[in-house]
């Protein structure tokens, strides 16, 4: 279904950086709901997700693709591939990074070597600009400038919510004219089972920063909807080692109830009726390098 108003405008707009830079905050923030998880760890986001939203007469779907870093397994450079060449597929592309003087040089890595689209419109986003000096911004701001010539700067804070108007109303006026891409009230193409995975391995991190590598996978094996509205969800959570499947399960049981009720809560929230989880943890020391797994996370599993 498209849009059959007027004079519509709509477009992709990827949302580029490294990792923790604060990518998926800000698409979440700007959509206005929960659509990419979010996590102090590195590389949580894996795949391009969309999030769609309708301000005035244009339709933005944003993309959060995952942080850019320095790749080691095949699981990296799957990711870092879907977040390079994420521009190309776009109208618009926002570079966010911060002004952290640890992470110029990651920064400029980054836009060195993403292909940006010729005539494509190049937005630099500073995000986190409560975190340094006016002075030092300044510097930042100018240093990024003359390194890459961009259309636009912007200075945000995506958790404070601080300076996004400015972001959306430059996308509503610059995306191309054209028809709706996605239904009106459509808010993401990730499929239910899939956010339900993702909900879940969000709050594995949260309850197991410390303790578990970044490398788990998270699988909805069944899902049933009842007569009354509610679901009930099966779960596999993928770990690489017998050691980390007991972290997970934690002492009797506990950690993993802990998990599954915080993920509950959360996709009971955002589907707007009750929702049951039923999680098991199993060792698969290979997953990573299961073709099926990049597939279902729309990764390229030759590069």
């Amino acid at each position: 279904m498209t849009s059959e108003l007027n004079n519509t405008r709509a477009g992709f707009v990827s949302i580029i950086g490294l990792t923790n830079v604060g990518k998926s905050t800000l698409m979440n923030a700007l959509v206005g709901s929960k659509i990419s998880i979010v996590s102090h760890k590195v590389q949580t986001t894996r795949q391009r997700v969309l999030g769609i939203m309708i301000r005035e007469k244009t339709q933005i779907v944003f993309v959060d693709t995952p942080g850019y870093f320095k790749p080691k397994k095949r699981l990296d450079r799957a990711m870092i591939s879907s977040a390079l060449t994420a521009p190309k597929d776009g109208d618009m592309t926002f570079v966010l990074v911060d002004p952290l003087k640890s992470h110029f040089e990651e920064h400029l890595e980054l836009i060195e070597k993403t292909n940006f689209p010729k005539g494509s419109p190049l937005a630099l986003v500073i995000n986190k600009i409560d975190l340094v000096s006016k002075p030092e911004l300044l510097s930042r701001i100018e240093a990024f400038t003359t390194a890459h010539p961009f259309d636009e700067v912007f200075l945000i804070s995506a958790l404070k919510a601080k300076g996004l108007d400015d972001l959306l109303t430059y996308a509503t006026k610059t995306l191309p004219e054209g028809p709706w891409l996605f239904p009106e009230d459509q808010m993401t193409d990730m499929p239910s089972r899939l956010l339900a995975a993702e909900i879940t391995r969000e709050k594995v991190y949260k309850f197991l920063h410390q303790e578990l590598p970044y490398a788990i996978h998270v699988e909805t094996e069944s899902w049933e909807q009842f007569d009354n509205g509610d679901v009930k969800i099966s779960q596999i959570i993928h770990v690489s080692r017998e050691s980390q499947k007991g972290m997970v399960l934690g002492k009797g049981g506990t950690k993993i109830r802990e998990i599954g009720e915080a993920a509950r809560k959360e996709l009971s929230y955002l589907m707007g009726c009750d929702v049951h989880i039923k999680s098991h943890v199993r060792v698969t020391k290979n997953w990573s390098e299961n073709k099926e797994n990049y597939e279902i996370m729309g990764l390229d599993f030759n590069v």
